[in-house]
């Protein structure tokens, strides 16, 4: 089964989730809406800021990349199906997740 995560906002951070899937796209979720260097002690967390003012085609290039490096890293047990990116006409990209939860892990 396949889920879908939009990076619009920092979610809530829920310190008990019901389920694994749940625990599982709320740091998938958490990944994808920090940017790298806000977290103290693992500078490395979360996606390359970077992209700012790169044109909108290497932008998407650039987070498809650095997504699937930190999901990979921080939350082996999500599996990314696909990556779509939804905008505006000022160049804000935001991510749309298809993501599978990985039972083996």
């Amino acid at each position: 089964m396949s889920y879908l995560l939009t990076a619009n906002q920092k979610p809530a951070i829920d310190l008990d989730p019901k389920t694994t899937v749940e625990e599982v796209l709320q740091n998938v979720r958490t990944i994808i809406t920090t940017i790298k260097y806000e977290i103290p002690l693992d500078r490395d967390f979360g996606i390359d800021g970077d992209v700012i003012d790169m044109p909108t085609q290497q932008a998407q290039a650039k987070l498809s990349q650095e997504i699937f490096r930190a999901v990979r890293q921080y939350e082996p047990r999500a599996v990314i199906e696909s990556i779509d990116f939804s905008g505006d006409e000022s160049g804000k990209l935001i991510p749309k997740l298809e993501v599978s939860i990985s039972e083996a892990s």
